[in-house]
């Protein structure tokens, strides 16, 4: 059950078909666990204070621009939640969350720490 705030972070993001989230049968859809919780952590940092919605939602939009510009409309390797990813790497730093270069070494640190087979789960990197 959404707050009223995640519902409208979830709704305010529902504008063309390529900027909104990926659905199936109406509801949100995640392919893959990283994608779920990309999502959920970029919620849960603006709904804390860290940054506003919409300044997310502006980075979001402009990384799905950038890549636009640099593919045609049907190139295969489009995929939403790098775009957001991008996005929430971005507002992180610019809001102070994180230092430059602070989220490659808690990546590394991270992926240092997983299994072999936790490795190759598809995370973006």
């Amino acid at each position: 059950m959404f707050t009223k705030f995640e519902h409208f972070a979830a709704t305010s993001l529902m504008g063309s078909p390529e900027e909104a989230p990926p659905r199936r049968d109406g509801h949100l859809y995640f392919d893959r666990d990283w994608e779920r919780l990309a999502f959920g952590v970029a919620i849960a940092l603006s709904k804390q204070g860290h940054y506003e919605w919409e300044d997310f939602r502006q980075q979001l939009i402009g990384k799905i621009g950038e890549w636009e510009a640099e593919h045609g409309t049907d190139d295969p390797s489009w995929d939403y939640y790098q775009r957001w990813l991008a996005a929430l790497e971005e507002i992180l730093v610019e809001s102070g969350v994180l230092a430059p270069g602070e989220l490659d070494a808690r990546m590394t640190d991270i992926l240092d720490a997983c299994s072999p087979e936790q490795k190759q789960s598809e995370l973006p990197r």
